[in-house]
């Protein structure tokens, strides 16, 4: 078996996503929720790191010691936050004490983060000179145990990088279309792993959850985001209304049965595993509203 099939196996259908930012919680919250999501049946939890204290395999290792038997993924390890080389070694070293539970999501980031490096924010050069500083180390000192490594892509030259340079993408904040497209890019042989946001109440409710992702993108120069669903047909006029196709199609939103229904349908469209997270205002309602999901989504 090879290691994206593996990989398929040991995550499941459905996987949990945890804030990082500005939401992230002290240790111990941290290692109750992830124990409490994998009692529930997710096949994965993932989280990423902000610009807090936060350091991501320092986390890691924490939780992947504290909790068995489920799999934790990163998403995403910054690339401003450490050289490839050293991303390279940290993920050998958790694969390696924790066989087969560990995922490396590996992200650019946004403008402002390249800004504040002294930086010129072009993302995909950026990439492949990491995931090359990454493959250099893995050449020199190979890993004793493989882990897969996925990056957050969005557009069709960085699902191209994931490809032909990684074991397959971990695309986030996309609509639902994006899956097949995504999905075509990467053929059959790579993991795709699409981030979703989910929220059990109203078109209404779902439509302020969209306004707060577009202005965070605005806000912060995420040009990949707002060119991705240009890419996919969506107007100007579709995202600052926003419509509701856009509406409908960032959040899966309406009762348990009726997102669990739409998850199905993205795993069909090529999804190998779904990573939900709800659109909460606080860790704790994340984690609470994950657990209600479980039984209908993970079925």
């Amino acid at each position: 078996m090879t290691l994206i099939e593996d990989t398929r196996t040991r995550l499941g259908a459905v996987g949990a996503w945890l804030p990082s930012a500005p939401l992230a919680p002290p240790p111990d919250v941290e290692r109750a929720a992830t124990r409490r999501l994998a009692e529930a049946g997710y096949g994965s939890v993932w989280s990423g790191e902000g610009p807090g204290g936060r350091e991501l395999f320092a986390a890691f290792g924490d939780l992947l010691a504290s909790v068995p038997d489920v799999v934790l993924g990163a998403g995403i390890a910054n690339v401003w936050a450490r050289p490839g080389r050293t991303a390279e070694k940290g993920g050998a070293t958790l694969a390696h004490a924790h066989p087969g539970r560990f995922v490396l999501g590996v992200g650019i980031g946004h403008a402002v983060q390249a800004a504040k490096y002294g930086e010129e924010y072009r993302p995909l050069d950026r990439m492949r000179a990491y995931l090359s500083e990454m493959d250099t180390v893995a050449q020199e000192n190979p890993a004793p145990v493989a882990f897969p490594r996925v990056l957050a892509a969005v557009g069709p030259k960085m699902l191209e990088l994931a490809r032909d340079h990684a074991d397959g993408a971990h695309p986030f904040a996309q609509p639902v279309s994006h899956t097949p497209y995504a999905r075509e890019i990467l053929g059959p042989d790579k993991l795709l792993i699409p981030h979703q946001t989910v929220l059990l109440g109203s078109r209404e409710d779902a439509r302020a959850s969209v306004r707060r992702s577009v202005a965070q993108s605005r806000q912060f120069g995420v040009k990949a985001y707002l060119a991705g669903w240009k890419r996919l047909g969506y107007t100007e006029a579709d995202i600052d209304g926003p419509s509701d196709r856009f509406v409908d199609d960032l959040v899966l939103w309406g009762d348990a049965a009726t997102i669990a229904k739409r998850v199905g349908e993205m795993l069909d469209a090529g999804a190998d595993h779904v990573l939900l997270t709800p659109s909460a205002t606080t860790f704790e309602s994340t984690v609470d509203a994950l657990v209600e999901l479980a039984p209908a989504v993970l079925r």
